[in-house]
């Protein structure tokens, strides 16, 4: 199978690539430069790619060209604007890249002849937020008062139109939410931010320590969406699907960060700092049951245990462990997980 990544050289994307390359695909990427510091140069991940192409899927004749040329049997669609803060920074950039960067990969995918399914991320927090104590289900309806959160709600309406109004690949679109992993590099993530902080021996600012969210690892996630490709190409899994843990993994940010701290050790802390930031929901929960249900998945590590392959990698990175090798490994246990 050749699989078509874009956002490859993102947190997600690296990650997939590997368990794709993993797994025995062919894996070729279109996405931006990769941010300083990203786990995808760290880990030499080109070297698995069959294809490792710079474009922005604003660029919709370059995107149309591409595609047409790498003639990938499936695509998983994840290149985005991620962040809820840099939205406000850049409302305009984060609605173009997160809405016309999606429709341009539909149309791509549309006149490619050679596409079998077609998997469209979008997030969590595309649902309209009443934060509400039962986890939304995927005919909830959806909205967004951030930036961000509206640009993906604008994206997967767009995915469910295109897909209904036209003639083109077998679509899902998946609904994710916090994940987390070895060597994200990303700021403004809880994670990054506290190993950051515990490496360098101070005490990490949260902002919203009692913010619940559904916390996820990155191969949890991932597993899951090679699922919906999986049953894409067997003819089922059109439509939306949440991709979220089970109710008892919604924790508090700052019970995250408790835990991280213990797990780290040497003195680690964090400390609350209240103040006038820019809105995020409070309470955000995902009912992943349809998923369950419908095609079998299931998470393999719970929250516990997914923070500390999370803590175990950056540790182990510090000790001088290459990224490649941290991150084959865990792939690998997490193959041999029942």
């Amino acid at each position: 199978m050749h699989y078509l990544v874009t956002g490859h050289t993102g947190f997600k994307g690296t990650w997939l690539a590997l368990m794709l390359h993993a797994r025995g695909h062919q894996v070729s990427g279109i996405a931006l430069d990769p941010v300083d510091g990203a786990l995808y140069t760290d880990a030499g991940v080109h070297e698995v790619m069959t294809h490792d192409l710079r474009i922005d899927v604003c660029d919709a004749p370059a995107l149309t060209r591409a595609v047409d040329e790498l003639a990938p049997d499936a695509v998983v669609h994840l290149a985005a604007q991620a962040l809820v803060r840099e939205s406000y920074l850049d409302p305009m950039g984060t609605f173009r890249t997160n809405v016309n960067g999606t429709l341009n990969l539909l149309d791509a995918t549309r006149a490619a002849g050679s596409v079998r399914a077609q998997l469209i991320i979008t997030t969590d927090k595309v649902y309209r937020n009443d934060s509400r104590t039962r986890g939304y289900v995927e005919t909830d309806p959806l909205g967004g008062r951030d930036p961000y959160s509206a640009s993906k709600a604008m994206a997967d309406l767009a995915t469910q139109s295109w897909a209904a109004s036209f003639d083109c690949p077998p679509t899902a679109i998946a609904r994710a939410g916090n994940v987390v992993g070895g060597g994200d590099a990303c700021r403004d993530r809880l994670l990054v931010d506290l190993q950051r902080g515990f490496a360098g021996g101070v005490a990490v600012p949260v902002r919203f320590p009692d913010a619940v969210r559904p916390w996820q690892h990155v191969l949890d996630c991932l597993n899951a969406y090679l699922v919906l490709v999986d049953a894409l190409l067997e003819g089922s899994g059109q439509g939306e699907w949440n991709v979220a843990p089970e109710s008892q993994d919604l924790v508090t940010v700052g019970r995250v960060a408790d835990s991280a701290a213990s797990m780290w050790g040497d003195g680690a802390a964090w400390i609350h700092v209240p103040g006038d930031h820019p809105h995020e929901a409070e309470l955000l929960a995902l009912d992943a049951s349809k998923l369950r249900r419908e095609l079998g998945w299931r998470e393999r590590l719970p929250f516990a245990e997914g923070l500390s392959w999370t803590v175990d990698w950056a540790l182990g990175r510090r000790e001088g462990h290459s990224a490649r090798s941290l991150c084959e490994e865990q792939i690998e246990r997490f193959e041999r997980l029942e």
